[in-house]
């Protein structure tokens, strides 16, 4: 007889499990479905380390249990994945939607493995499958990289015209002539301007003649 233990889940544990990745699964617009099988037990546990200081969730399940609630949610939005749900998965919840792949990427490198495999993918409604997509999701543009482009595509005109403008004003008072101020006019003590003298009053007029005698 073999060494290994069989666990069996009670009916209510499954359902347990199928509730806890509905809300998971509600949660998220992100997930990675991916192949954990050939890892060790301490290889898991590092992985698990990683992702969670990057804030992305892992959760290993039975592949049924995982099919049982995407399709509880909505089975045609999820369609795309299920033929995903094979072997060993370990899930890979996440907000942004490369860190799981950048997290893979790296833990590969660093342990020169070729695992965990990436099975699937859904991104915002999207579906990659196969581990060939691993590269371009982690050239996936997050919502505010994406955010900052578009602000900075807008900003540029509205700098360059600034830029322009600037530079006109620069070049006008370096070309603008220098004025100097006039001297101010000394005044002359002893050339003033001539007195004008006055005019003699004139004369108060004559007495009118006395009456002319009237007539006899």
């Amino acid at each position: 007889m073999s060494g290994k233990k069989i666990f069996v889940m009670t009916k209510q544990e499954k359902n347990e499990v199928i509730a806890l990745l509905k809300g998971k699964f509600a949660q998220y617009n992100n997930f990675y479905i991916t192949d954990t099988e050939s890892l060790t037990v301490a290889q898991v546990g590092k992985l698990r380390n990683v992702c969670f200081n990057k804030q992305v969730e892992m959760k290993v399940a039975k592949n049924t249990l995982i099919k049982k609630a995407l399709e509880s949610l909505d089975a045609e939005k999820y369609a795309g994945v299920f033929e995903s749900l094979h072997k060993v998965t370990a899930l890979m919840f996440s907000e942004n939607p490369k860190d799981p792949a950048v997290i893979i990427s790296a833990f590969r490198k660093e342990n020169n493995n070729e695992r965990p495999v990436l099975k699937a993918a859904f991104i915002n409604g999207d579906v990659f499958i196969g581990d060939n997509q691993l590269k371009a999701l982690t050239q996936i543009k997050t919502k505010n990289e994406l955010i900052g482009e578009i602000i900075g595509l807008l900003q540029s005109p509205i700098q360059r015209v600034l830029g322009a403008l600037e530079n006109k004003d620069k070049a006008k008072k370096e070309e603008a002539p220098v004025v100097t101020e006039a001297p101010v006019a000394e005044v002359a003590t002893e050339a003033a301007s001539p007195v004008v003298e006055a005019m003699p009053e004139a004369p108060a007029a004559e007495e009118a003649a006395p009456d002319a005698p009237a007539e006899a």
